[in-house]
């Protein structure tokens, strides 16, 4: 037995706060900063808070985008007064279906969604309340929101899996895998149709850094803190394009 261990990498024998599987608390989530704007108006779709916003028709076809890793073109179709389904494409192919439906009230807005861009499709749901009121004449869906819930989300896509490595991290979920090093470099996601380029810099014993790039950009800073019994994982997740901050907590497995 002590033989083979002699042949095992230093780093497979040591364990450090970060590694194990972490799931996360969908009660714990908690959105802000900037709301989602966006409206539907005389056969018009607008999104305002989108980085770059843009303008579509809402009957239902294909239309246009402004490009980027997981859409070039949106469907926008008005199922009734309160109800819309949104179709992203990229490449001719779906990348994402979402319908919103507005209650009754008009104070809140539930979006249930099926992400296409993982190897087993990613489903769930998102609330969010209102926080500006819609203009005269548009679409109940109109005016700006801010996430309030997520009561659903596919099981094995709130598993996150991170593992040390010799100065470094590996961080699997959901089959995208990022393997990178404490050394402010640049390492590709494998299995990511958005191409994500992470760097890491750890900041102590219980807290790193992660920087996540796209298409040029930073897409999100994010601060991963183990708290002090090992038990959870507080990860705060800054959007500087979209100047929202989104935090929750995972619980160790």
């Amino acid at each position: 037995m002590t033989a083979l261990l002699l042949l095992l990498p230093a780093s497979a024998l040591a364990s450090t706060p970060f590694d194990g599987t972490w799931k996360v608390n969908l009660e714990s989530i908690q959105v802000s900063g900037k709301p989602i704007l966006e409206e539907i108006k005389d056969g018009m779709y607008t999104c305002s808070s989108c980085v770059p916003s843009f303008t579509v028709k809402a009957d239902g076809t294909d239309q246009p985008t402004p490009v980027h890793n997981l859409r070039d073109h949106i469907a926008i179709k008005v199922i009734n007064p309160t109800t819309v389904e949104y179709t992203e494409k990229k490449d001719g192919k779906i990348t994402s279906v979402s319908r919103l439906t507005v209650s009754g009230d008009g104070n809140k807005i539930t979006q249930v969604f099926t992400s296409y861009t993982t190897d087993k499709p990613l489903k769930g749901e998102v609330t969010e309340k209102r926080v500006a009121p819609a203009a005269a004449g548009a679409h109940a869906v109109s005016a700006a929101w801010m996430q309030d819930r997520m009561p659903e989300f596919s099981e094995a896509a709130k598993l996150v899996v991170l593992q040390s490595t010799d100065n470094g991290l590996k961080m699997t979920w959901y089959g995208r895998v990022t393997d990178a090093k404490f050394d402010g470099k640049e390492y590709a996601t494998q299995n990511d149709p958005d191409h994500t380029l992470v760097t890491l810099k750890k900041l102590s014993e219980r807290q790193f850094e992660e920087r996540d790039k796209r298409e040029g950009q930073i897409f999100d800073i994010l601060m991963w803190t183990v708290s002090p019994d090992g038990k959870t994982i507080t990860n705060v997740d800054e959007d500087p394009r979209h100047g929202t901050k989104t935090s929750m907590t995972l619980d160790k497995q």
